[in-house]
């Protein structure tokens, strides 16, 4: 609110305004007061907090101050789209990402919901019966209380029917909240479990059980999940008995997800886009899909990538952005299923210390991840094999002093015994990759190489200690930033480092920049110290 100076004046309820550096610079932290930007009678622009705004008198009012313009309290939980709370029950817009393999563990999870957020369970990677197991234990912990979960559902282009079993384990255990990732097709398994449960309520209005958020990068894959799922794939679901025909037709009125969450420069995972350019983007394909195809309901951006300051998470929310996702600085926090020994290293790491190495997952296809670069040698070697897989057909025709080094130093077996060990766990998993590997030796050489960037995540979480130079740590940029952020405050040993105060000195920070950028905008002279939140320990 402003007005003219002439009709408004501030009056200090016991705390004098603020005209110093310094003093502006303390004032500016208390976010939760209503703020005034006040002029004294020497033409000075200051601060002042609560007090009351009273007409101007004829005499000027003594003890008062010209009015410039006014802000009402600020609050971290007001920070992103208030229909994000209230359709997920968290006190804040803040969600911690699904990392892969239990690295997003139950107790983070479980810490997330009891502090007021969101988690979803890192389940990718891991058998079904691993992530049942963490389902009894997020409902044994939050269940009775009410608090909000989720887990994780991958795009498996290679397993699809590991998939199809992961979708059909949440659907019996009435898993509501989904992140689904690494998707650049819809199958019918996130289809079906966005679509099951799909009701009215009396007014007609179509109510959703499970709540799909769809992690994506590209407008191509963003428009896939604003859109209502293809006909045929409803169809199909609906002769299979996997959807009822109602549900199916209020599927066909809907966005497949109403929480996407624009993906930008991340660990895992990425297309590494910047978020100023990436959410921007998705947020205008957003309004165009809701207004041509008319839908009355909220459907939310969140924003994931690169956050690891407050500066870079207000500036999310100052893009629009309805709710943040954090990922790397969780993985360095004692709630992590990341080993110590890894954790320590990811607290050590710099901006630029991370690096693009070949997926395990998709392998083949020539996707990417971007891992941690600094006290491992995972990359290089990642990159070596997907060389080797490229340029020679089989494992036999590699060249003697290639095979030599890929045996020793990375597989430390010989190409039969990797592939003895391969076979041994595709048998159980999925014979028909055996098969085909049997049959097709480049599938088989693929294979192989598969199983040492599957195991290099392994050895990083359990902290094999003869396979240090070898573990996969998922790392974006944002973590060098965080490492900056807390360098000499109690978040810096990463033994102090827990995601709930992550989170808190995160939000808070961002309410406090924010502040100081409105303030700024109404011509306070805003000292730089505003603009750099220190980590505090936070209640």
């Amino acid at each position: 609110m402003s007005s003219p100076a002439s009709s408004l004046r501030w009056r200090p309820n016991g705390r004098p305004a603020a005209f110093t550096p310094a003093e502006i610079g303390s004032a500016l932290e208390e976010v939760r007061s209503a703020s005034h930007v006040v002029r004294d009678d020497g033409g000075r622009v200051g601060l002042g907090l609560g007090g009351e705004l009273v007409p101007s008198a004829a005499n000027g009012g003594a003890g008062t101050f010209a009015h410039v313009a006014s802000l009402p309290p600020l609050y971290p939980e007001w920070l992103g789209d208030r229909t994000f709370c209230e359709a997920h029950g968290t006190r804040f817009p803040y969600v911690t990402g699904s990392m892969a393999n239990g690295i997003a563990s139950v107790r983070l999870v479980s810490e997330m919901a009891r502090a007021g957020c969101l988690g979803f369970f890192g389940s990718a990677g891991l058998s079904p019966a691993r992530v049942e197991a963490a389902l009894d234990e997020l409902e044994n912990e939050l269940g009775e209380k009410g608090l909000p979960w989720g887990a994780n559902l991958i795009h498996s282009p290679n397993e699809p029917e590991l998939e199809e079993s992961v979708a059909d384990l949440y659907l019996r255990r009435g898993v509501t909240r989904v992140e689904a990732s690494a998707y650049m097709a819809l199958t019918p398994a996130v289809v079906r479990y966005a679509a099951t449960g799909l009701t009215t309520d009396p007014a007609g209005k179509a109510r959703r059980k499970n709540h799909l958020f769809a992690k994506i990068s590209r407008e191509e894959v963003a428009i896939r999940f604003l859109e209502p799922p293809p006909a045929e794939i409803l169809r199909r679901l609906v002769e299979r008995g996997q959807l009822t025909a109602e549900e199916a037709r209020l599927a066909a009125t809907l966005p497949l997800a109403e929480d996407l969450t624009a993906e930008a420069d991340s660990g895992g995972h990425t297309d590494n886009r910047p978020l100023t350019a990436l959410l921007p983007a998705i947020l205008g394909l957003r309004d165009r899909v809701v207004a041509g195809r008319g839908y009355r309901r909220a459907v939310r951006v969140g924003a994931g990538g690169g956050l690891g300051t407050p500066s870079s998470v207000a500036a999310a929310f100052a893009l629009g952005a309805s709710y943040v996702v954090t990922g790397s600085v969780n993985q360095a926090c004692v709630e992590s299923g990341l080993h110590e020994s890894g954790r320590a290293l990811l607290a050590e790491a710099g901006i630029a210390d991370v690096i693009m190495a070949p997926a395990a997952d998709m392998f083949e296809l020539g996707v990417t991840v971007q891992v941690l670069r600094r006290g491992t040698m995972f990359a290089v070697r990642a990159k070596k094999l997907y060389e080797l897989y490229r340029s020679y057909p089989s494992l036999e025709s590699i060249p003697a002093a290639e095979r030599e080094k890929v045996e020793t130093q990375l597989l430390r077996a010989t190409f039969e015994e990797a592939w003895a060990s391969t076979r041994a766990f595709w048998a159980a998993r999925d014979p028909r990759e055996v098969a085909r590997a049997e049959s097709d030796p480049r599938h088989l050489m693929a294979l192989v190489f598969r199983s040492y960037l599957g195991l290099s995540s392994r050895w990083a979480i359990a902290g094999e200690p003869d396979r240090s130079a070898d573990f996969q740590i998922w790392c974006g940029p944002a973590m060098g930033a965080f490492n900056s952020w807390v360098r000499g405050s109690f978040l810096e040993k990463p033994a102090d480092r827990t995601a709930v105060q992550v989170a808190r000195n995160l939000l808070e920070g961002a309410a406090a920049v924010t502040r100081a950028q409105q303030l700024r905008a109404s011509g306070l002279a805003v000292p730089p110290s505003a603009f750099d939140f220190r980590p505090r320990p936070l209640s």
